[in-house]
């Protein structure tokens, strides 16, 4: 539990930290045009500091790492590879872009889909994990109803 919320930590960190980055380079470049570099920001804050927070409350309520541990392992580092990269990719052409450089390089393009893929990646296993995690949990047994017209043991009428 405590990767996953160091590793939100970084991404709440670095998602405002891509946010001043792009209020910055965009105010001395002068440029006031559409770019990747202003969505790094809140994909690093939703995919990275909201999205580990929530497996973080169902690793807590569902021990999901003691019911699937190489689902839950294999999980946050292929999830966390793909905001990385996702991000990273996203970093890298805004900034190409606010520069006047071109961004449309189909390496950058395979780069940026190979995070999109680990996200995809990720998301399966962790709910391949979640599903074992759900199997695994005791399973609560609801009261039995009374028969119509009578009292359970033990009240007074």
């Amino acid at each position: 539990m405590k990767k996953l919320f160091h590793a939100s930590f970084a991404y709440a960190v670095a998602g405002v930290l891509s946010g001043l980055y792009y209020r910055e380079l965009t105010k001395l470049n002068g440029f006031a045009g559409e770019s990747q570099l202003g969505l790094v920001h809140t994909h690093w804050l939703v995919l990275g500091f909201i999205v580990l927070l929530l497996v973080l409350m169902l690793e807590k309520s569902f021990g999901m790492s003691a019911a699937a541990p190489r689902l839950s392992a294999w999980f946050f580092w292929i999830w966390n590879a793909g905001v990385v990269v996702t991000g990273g990719m996203m970093l890298v052409k805004g900034t190409l872009v606010v520069a006047g450089a071109d961004a449309g390089s189909k390496a950058l393009a395979g780069i940026a889909g190979t995070g999109h893929m680990l996200l995809t990646a990720g998301l399966v296993l962790l709910f391949l994990a979640l599903r074992k995690a759900l199997a695994a949990a005791p399973q609560k047994a609801a009261p039995l109803p009374a028969a119509p017209g009578h009292l359970p043991a033990g009240t007074n009428a």
